[in-house]
């Protein structure tokens, strides 16, 4: 093999890396994006269910002294 065929191989090697690292950069970007917005989901659903649960003790007439307990 060459000198010209070796760098040429070895230009093909680094540009399949470089693409590679690249799909996989925006993989990761994607996926950390859904994972924020996922997270994002869940605090505010357990807010919402926090108020709920309150509301109905609330209306069941508990009061704070039944709750801490």
């Amino acid at each position: 093999m060459s000198n010209t065929d070796e760098s040429k191989a070895a230009n093909d090697l680094m540009d399949a890396m470089d693409e590679t690292m690249k799909r996989l950069q925006e993989k990761f970007q994607t996926i950390s994006e859904e994972l924020e917005s996922r997270l994002n989901e869940m605090g505010t659903r357990i807010v919402d269910l926090e108020k709920n649960v309150t509301e109905l003790m609330d209306q069941a007439g508990m009061d704070e002294q039944s709750r801490s307990k």
